[in-house]
């Protein structure tokens, strides 16, 4: 599913694992944006930088999955 705009604060799952991610900053370094990504409930285990995806339908993190409510996390 792509979200129209990764922000600060989503809860994203990954979808092998189904493990919940909440993105802590978003950037954009030589053309290309990146979403880094933590563990919900995990603060001290180390955090995941991946690439942003642009579609038609906004942005998307691939292999992860918008949560869209609270039965998803």
């Amino acid at each position: 599913m792509a979200g129209h705009r990764i922000q600060v604060g989503q809860i994203w799952k990954k979808m092998d694992t189904g493990e919940s991610y909440i993105v802590t900053k978003v950037f954009t370094e030589a053309l290309t944006t990146y979403a880094v990504l933590r563990k919900t409930g995990a603060e001290t285990e180390s955090r995941l930088r991946v690439r942003v995806t642009h579609t038609g339908q906004g942005q998307q993190i691939v292999g992860f999955t918008l949560a869209t409510n609270a039965e998803e996390l």
